[in-house]
């Protein structure tokens, strides 16, 4: 394994998501208060809330959606890590993004009644709350500050998924790879122009991210350590010079500044 490598990469599973969930945890109003959606909820709503939701306890590793599977539940992250993700008939993995906990995901099947866009797998072990597609249809209209925290969601993720569609189609591989790690960089938070992504992004991980292999992942990460630009941190991948990253992304893409 090389050594900028962390957790392992998850495969598709045969089967169905429903395997993976078992409501088997006390529902708990105080879970629900981890959640960024329902900040500033009263106890007598979230209270609602948990005895409507069913709660699991999931594996690292599991389905918990399936792309196109017709299913209208909204999943709420208590604890752990999923990846949402798909894949191309040839069986090459597309990843769009991780979801932390206090995040929500599932809203768009449950906002158009359409199949799942996405699957979504556990990369740590992890505890969710499941609300059916009618409650949740319900408490956005009952509760306009959750209806419009919805809202400002899904325009972050059309102007992500825009800023990646323009990477896509107008970088090469190596630019792409730089734009993906200024953007962990950032959302692990940067400090004296450093930053540590823990764990260290698998390769293939990386190559889902921006469409490639894995080996040119390897190589290129390997020029950034030459360069200093990245370090070794133990299991971890410190960005050393995060200016310097940032510079290299705006000059490819044309960034005024």
């Amino acid at each position: 394994m090389n050594g900028f490598e962390g957790h392992p990469s998850i495969m598709r599973p045969p089967f169905s998501t429903g395997m993976a969930l078992t409501p088997d945890i006390p529902r708990s109003s105080l879970a629900l208060r981890r959640i960024a959606l329902f900040e500033g909820l009263s106890d007598q709503r979230l209270d609602l809330l948990a005895q409507q939701c069913l709660w699991h306890s999931v594996e690292a590793g599991k389905p918990l959606l399936l792309r196109a599977e017709q299913q209208g539940e909204v999943f709420l992250l208590v604890s752990g890590r999923v990846r949402v993700t798909t894949y191309a008939a040839n069986g090459r993995q597309v990843t769009f993004r991780d979801s932390e906990a206090g995040e929500h995901f599932g809203d768009i099947a449950a906002i158009d009644g359409g199949p799942r866009s996405a699957d979504v797998v556990t990369l740590l072990p992890s505890v969710l709350a499941s609300l059916d597609r009618a409650a949740f249809l319900a408490l956005l209209r009952e509760e306009p500050l959750v209806a419009e925290r919805v809202m400002q969601r899904l325009a972050s993720l059309v102007r992500q998924l825009s800023e990646r569609v323009i990477d896509l189609s107008t970088l090469g591989v190596q630019n792409r790879l730089h734009a993906e790690l200024l953007r962990l960089a950032r959302a692990a938070g940067v400090a004296h122009n450093q930053a540590r992504l823990e764990p260290a992004p698998r390769h293939a991980a990386l190559a889902s991210q921006i469409s490639t292999n894995r080996e040119q992942v390897t190589r290129e990460l390997n020029v950034l350590a030459r360069s200093g630009v990245l370090q070794k941190d133990g299991k971890a991948l410190r960005v050393a010079d995060v200016a310097r990253l940032e510079a290299m992304v705006s000059q490819v893409r044309g960034d005024a500044g």
